[in-house]
């Protein structure tokens, strides 16, 4: 299946000059979404994941099958404020100024086997801080996956060396 045809290009969104890759049309296809989730489980079936991470918001939609798949637990990376109990937090440049993305200290034991999912990769420092995240928390990041990867914009260059795949580059 050519997932390509399930992610709708939308001009000038969110402002002037911006080609949004939107994929609300992929996860209204089932078996387009089923098939999306399939790809990213065979990539990382034998993998041993203990635990996928999945970065708001979108990195949930794609995080929470996948860690059923994979029989792995899920743990969400989440904007300041939205955590309940003690977390670890990393500030990121973007663009257009700073953001801050936190995990709970208690996500996972030292030493887990951690995977980490968003929609999107594009310039890297959202994927970056998370990666960071994972590591505070004495983990192991075995991979990080992607539904889109924006190739122009290098974002692979900022994350560390491990596995990363995308189930479709523009």
């Amino acid at each position: 299946m050519d997932l390509k045809t399930l992610i709708r290009d939308i001009p000038d969104f969110p402002k002037q000059g911006i080609l949004f890759r939107d994929i609300t049309p992929l996860l209204q296809n089932p078996a387009g979404f089923g098939f999306a989730i399939d790809r990213l489980t065979s990539l990382y079936r034998d993998e041993s994941i203990d635990y996928v991470a999945g970065i708001e918001s979108r990195g949930f939609i794609f995080g929470t099958p996948l860690a059923h798949r994979l029989s792995a637990g899920f743990v969400p990376i989440r904007k300041p404020g939205k955590l309940p109990a003690a977390t670890h937090s990393v500030q990121y440049a973007l663009e257009y100024g700073t953001d801050c993305l936190e995990i709970h200290r208690d996500a996972f034991p030292a030493g887990s086997r951690v995977l980490l999912i968003d929609d999107l990769l594009a310039t890297g420092g959202t994927a970056a801080a998370a990666t960071r995240l994972v590591e505070a928390t004495g983990s192991v990041l075995v991979g990080i996956a992607f539904a889109i990867e924006l190739t122009a914009l290098a974002g692979r260059e900022k994350l560390p060396d491990v596995p990363i795949h995308a189930l479709v580059q523009y």
